[in-house]
């Protein structure tokens, strides 16, 4: 398994539930070990689980791209918050993401944050060969948590569409070294359900202590 070393990390949380969800559990002892094991360490944490981005607008549209002097006051404020976004981003050399499955896909707060966060000119360029990431010299560790088993290998992996999702747009952006912890089975009753979450901590603990 790949170490992580770094000095800045973002935290993204992309659950709506509290103390019950089991991927913002997961994230809050991986960041306990993480900032015993760094403590120079800097956490940026973002919650888009319980504050979630706004959705692109038109005013957003026309603040991604429209020259600054033709912008409307909506615009500069649209794009506002997408610049605080991005800066939280490129900020970071490590980026967590802990997130539950929903319908087969990733949370809508997450892809909101996502949609706020791709911008042409921050974190991708466009040239003569195509497209290129911005945001490069990052890894990204995400957090899965699931009812059921959607890990790539097992046989419900075939409606798994959060991680290859994820790698793509990430990869997108430059950010090529992607990692997936699952804690999957949570359904009520489900006796694999405690294996997995256990197997989880235990491979976070080797991540979050990695010099």
């Amino acid at each position: 398994m790949k170490t992580i070393t770094t000095s800045t990390l973002l935290h993204l949380d992309a659950s709506p539930r509290g103390a019950r969800s089991h991927s913002r559990q997961l994230g809050q002892t991986f960041l306990a070990t993480w900032r015993a094991a760094h403590p120079q360490g800097h956490v940026i944490v973002r919650d888009v689980g319980h504050e979630p981005p706004p959705f692109v607008t038109e005013a957003w549209v026309e603040g991604a791209f429209a020259p600054s002097a033709d912008q409307s006051p909506a615009a500069r404020a649209a794009i506002a918050v997408s610049n605080r976004y991005v800066d939280e981003l490129l900020a970071a050399d490590q980026l967590v993401i802990t997130t539950p499955i929903y319908n087969l896909s990733l949370p809508a707060a997450l892809k909101a944050w996502i949609d706020q966060i791709v911008r042409v000119g921050r974190t991708v360029a466009i040239n003569s060969a195509g497209f290129e990431g911005l945001a490069k010299n990052k890894r990204a560790l995400v957090i899965v948590a699931s009812g059921s088993d959607f890990r790539p290998t097992s046989p419900g992996g075939a409606y798994n569409f959060l991680e290859p999702y994820l790698r793509a747009v990430l990869g997108f952006i430059g950010i090529t070294d992607v990692q997936f912890v699952y804690a999957h089975s949570q359904n009520v009753g489900n006796p694999a359900g405690p294996v997995a979450v256990a197997e989880a901590q235990a491979a976070l603990h080797q991540l979050a202590t990695a010099a």
